[in-house]
């Protein structure tokens, strides 16, 4: 057990919920057209867990060997950061998963497209390299993007708009206007996310050479730009809800707004990188229940 703990630790299994919302939500919009396949659904989850379980051991390894995980960082210490593991067994897990993820990526294609599909085939095979590519430059290479404040245009469009608006695609398997707004709002709050990350990271990042968008803003506009995210998520969704309104239930997403209303109360209110780090969980959890009460609210009859 104390060997599996420190991986454990590694994958960061509380990320999850965040990174396969946008499946379960253009998962629910593909069923509420009559086209839902159940294990399309489930290796589209298993494909998404394997990039974001990916993405955490790259971001450990990538942090790790440059020493930006070090005695000033707030939040779980990284398993390189502790010496639990080290980089070489890390970079071997790295390997080991990108041949997982390959697996079920290509399995995913099959059974979406099978060979009657060919051109969308070979698309999903270049989204899923370069999700792949997104997954490991994020902290890893001499250039990695995570450090020249462009992780948050990634966020964006990985766990938005091509995890909604993909997951959607290889159901129906034409594209659909349908789920552009709801895939933006959860874009939005994905890379709140990261916003907050970056804000309790501020100082430690800033002392190890590690650019994110909120060094470049500062804290107080980070947190002015953090409302606009999360604010401008909320409306789109209201707004997705009026234009594509069929009943009531569409609009039970909103229990999901009271917890992100107090959430921007406190970043208002944050001062020190505690209270950033202790708002993570609470904007994860949060757009997790949206998405899902957003897709659910039009396949109940």
């Amino acid at each position: 057990m104390n060997k599996i703990k420190p991986w454990l630790s590694a994958m960061r299994l509380r990320t999850l919920p965040l990174s396969v919302s946008g499946i379960i939500l253009g998962s629910c919009f593909a069923y509420y057209n009559g086209r839902f396949n159940v294990l399309v659904f489930v290796l589209a989850l298993l494909t998404t867990i394997s990039l974001q379980v990916l993405s955490n051991l790259a971001n450990d390894y990538g942090d790790g060997v440059k020493g930006t995980d070090n005695d000033e960082r707030l939040g779980p210490q990284r398993a390189i950061q502790s010496g639990a593991i080290t980089p070489g067994q890390m970079l071997e897990a790295i390997k080991f998963n990108i041949l997982v993820v390959i697996i079920t990526t290509m399995l995913l294609i099959w059974i979406a497209f099978g060979a009657g599909s060919i051109l969308y085939a070979l698309l999903f095979i270049v989204l899923g390299g370069f999700s792949v590519y997104a997954a490991l430059n994020y902290t890893m290479g001499d250039s990695p993007y995570g450090y020249r404040a462009l992780g948050d245009v990634f966020v964006f469009v990985f766990f938005g708009l091509l995890s909604t608006i993909g997951s959607y695609f290889l159901y129906i398997h034409k594209l659909d206007h349908v789920v552009i707004i709801p895939a933006i709002a959860l874009g939005l709050l994905s890379v709140a996310v990261l916003n907050l990350n970056n804000m309790r990271d501020i100082n430690s990042d800033t002392n190890a050479g590690k650019i994110t968008l909120a060094i470049k803003l500062g804290k107080e506009r980070a947190k002015k730009y953090h409302f606009a995210l999360v604010i401008g998520a909320m409306l789109l969704i209201v707004i997705f809800s009026i234009l594509y309104y069929v009943e009531p239930y569409n609009f039970i997403y909103i229990m999901g707004f009271i917890p992100l209303i107090i959430h921007l109360k406190k970043v208002k209110a944050a001062k020190n990188a505690d209270d950033f780090d202790s708002q993570l969980k609470v904007v994860a959890l949060s757009t997790f229940f949206i998405a899902t009460l957003l897709g659910v609210g039009y396949i109940i009859y």
